[in-house]
């Protein structure tokens, strides 16, 4: 099976990797020659010099993946696809674009009997070694003809990846699980806070948070990754508070202001990452440190403005 990879930055190029050592042939395009050279030299994947080239190395009907961020970037490029592509050919955006935009553009592109899905995606710098957690809105025959894909990038075959519904569910399910992310991390946060200010007791946060990895109630990944973060670096001191947001948790909020659904931890979360932007705290860096840990982003430093 061959199908193209357009956008093979950190979540890109590992799910062009895993395609790869899973037997599938994935034909790439990226603005950068540099990581698109290795990646044809590393893991076999198939260089296209253009979007246009990769198309044409592509057998029909084609499955293209887009891996861009979200907004204008990957507006722009579904409407070149949209040129570009026949009748039965398919677009995947797998990057976190908003459900209503992945509604819209599968309304359009369905008009050129384009198929389209939106993928969630879930996973991080890790998804190459432990698999994608996949979540995605398709008609079931788009659906039907991506699924050895899917079934490659997710941690099994049988598992982590499921076709939840029609066109924007699958953006719309990873949107909430991105508002659900800040409020579990907003709470291991707090928690830890919480425990390092109580300086009578000098607790040690690496013990504690490893202690509960193991059969506590909250045993999560996230904890996983707290802990062996504050294995090496104790007291945070070069970790500004400051905790970006993708914008997937504004969208939720509003989706829960929307349908007048009480989601008071999620909204609470995201008002505390704008909270970080300006206020100083141990509960911010170690949100900050968590970001890192799975997703491989940048950690500001005192000394960086904001």
């Amino acid at each position: 099976m061959r199908m193209g990879m357009i956008g093979l930055g950190k979540m890109g190029g590992n799910m062009a990797t895993r395609l790869r050592r899973g037997g599938i042939e994935v034909v790439g395009y990226d603005r950068s020659a540099e990581v698109l050279q290795k990646l044809a030299r590393d893991e076999g994947v198939i260089a296209a010099d253009s979007v246009a080239d990769l198309i044409a190395k592509l057998p029909s009907p084609r499955i293209v993946w887009i891996m861009l961020p979200s907004g204008p970037v990957t507006e722009s490029q579904i409407d070149e696809l949209a040129q570009m592509l026949s009748k039965d050919d398919i677009v995947i955006d797998g990057g976190n674009s908003n459900f209503h935009d992945s509604m819209r553009r599968g309304e359009r592109l369905a008009a050129k009997g384009i198929g389209f899905m939106d993928a969630g995606t879930s996973g991080g710098i890790w998804g190459l070694e432990n698999g994608y957690c996949l979540m995605v809105g398709a008609e079931p025959k788009v659906a039907f003809r991506v699924e050895p894909i899917l079934r490659v990038l997710a941690p099994s075959p049988e598992k982590g990846w499921a076709h939840v519904g029609p066109v924007g569910s699958g953006h719309y399910v990873k949107m909430i699980h991105n508002g659900i992310e800040y409020g579990m991390m907003q709470a291991l946060a707090e928690g830890l806070a919480l425990m390092e200010s109580k300086r009578e007791f000098s607790l040690d946060l690496a013990q504690i948070s490893e202690l509960w990895r193991h059969a506590s109630v909250v045993r999560s990944w996230l904890l996983d990754l707290t802990a062996e973060a504050l294995k090496t670096d104790r007291t945070l001191e070069n970790v500004a508070p400051y905790v970006a947001d993708s914008g997937e948790g504004r969208w939720t909020a509003i989706e829960a202001i929307e349908q007048g659904v009480a989601a008071p931890v999620l909204s609470l979360a995201l008002q505390m990452r704008f909270a970080s932007q300006d206020e100083e705290g141990y509960g911010f860096k170690l949100l900050s440190l968590m970001r890192n840990a799975f997703g491989g982003h940048a950690v500001k430093e005192k000394h960086e403005s904001h």
